[in-house]
C-alpha cells in the first residue's frame, strides 16, 4: 500500500466504524472516522488519497447521496458500500454509480480486508494514471505551438510530406520541430510521441 493511503470511514454508528477501524489496523491499514456524510464534506476531499467506506443509511444525506457528491470532487476515490440494510436495487444503482464494491454485513474479516485492498491499489493505479497525465501536459504546454500542431497531424497518422504540404512550409521544417517536440516530451521514439498525444486528447486537449 502507498503510505499516504488512508481508509475512510463513513459510518453514522461508532461501534461498527471502530470494528472496521481495528479489522483494518490488524491488517495494517491505516484508517479515518466520519460519523456523518457532512463532517466529512467538511474536509478538501479533493486531496484523499486511499478509499473510501461508506455506509448507506444516515440521517440526512445518505450513502448514495453523499457518493455523487464525492465524484464530483474526487473521482479517483474508490468507494466500497459496507452496510447490513442494503438490497438488490440499492447495490445496482451504487455499482451504476461507479462503486467498487457493495458488502452486506455480516461479511467475512478477509472479504472486507481482500475488498479493502483491491479498493486502495484501484486508488494507486488511478494516482498512477493521473500523475502521468499530468506530466504529458505539463510537456504539452512547453511545445510551440507549431511543434504541438506538428505532433497532433503526426498523431492523427500524416506523414512528413502532407504535414508540410497542410502547414506550407518544408518537410525538413516538420523533421526539425517534430525532433524539438521528441526532446520536450521526453520521447525516445515516435511511437511514444503519438501515444502521449493519445492520451492528452483522450482528457480534452489543452
Amino acid at each position: 500500500m502507498n503510505s499516504n493511503q488512508i481508509v475512510y470511514i463513513v459510518d453514522d454508528d461508532c461501534e461498527v466504524a471502530d470494528s472496521m477501524s481495528m479489522l483494518l489496523e490488524s491488517a495494517g491499514l491505516r484508517s479515518q472516522q466520519f460519523h456523518s456524510a457532512e463532517a466529512f464534506l467538511q474536509n478538501d476531499i479533493a486531496q484523499f488519497v486511499g478509499c473510501l467506506i461508506l455506509d448507506v443509511r444516515m440521517p440526512d444525506m445518505n450513502g448514495l447521496e453523499l457518493h455523487q457528491e464525492i465524484k464530483r470532487h474526487n473521482a479517483n476515490l474508490p468507494v466500497v458500500f459496507v452496510t447490513g440494510h442494503g438490497d438488490v436495487p440499492m447495490a445496482v444503482q451504487a455499482m451504476k454509480n461507479g462503486a467498487l464494491e457493495f458488502l452486506q454485513k455480516p461479511f467475512r474479516e478477509q472479504e472486507f480486508i481482500d475488498c479493502i485492498n483491491r479498493a486502495l491499489k484501484t486508488s494507486s493505479n488511478a494516482l498512477t494514471g493521473h500523475n502521468r497525465l499530468r506530466s504529458i501536459q505539463a510537456r504539452i504546454a512547453s511545445l510551440t505551438k507549431r511543434e504541438h500542431k506538428i505532433m497532433q497531424f503526426i498523431a492523427a497518422g500524416n506523414i512528413t510530406k502532407v504535414v508540410a504540404a497542410k502547414l506550407s512550409i518544408s518537410p525538413r521544417t516538420v523533421e526539425i520541430h517534430r525532433a524539438r517536440a521528441m526532446e520536450k516530451m521526453q520521447a525516445k521514439t515516435l511511437a511514444q510521441l503519438i501515444q502521449m498525444e493519445i492520451e492528452a486528447q483522450s482528457q480534452g486537449d489543452i
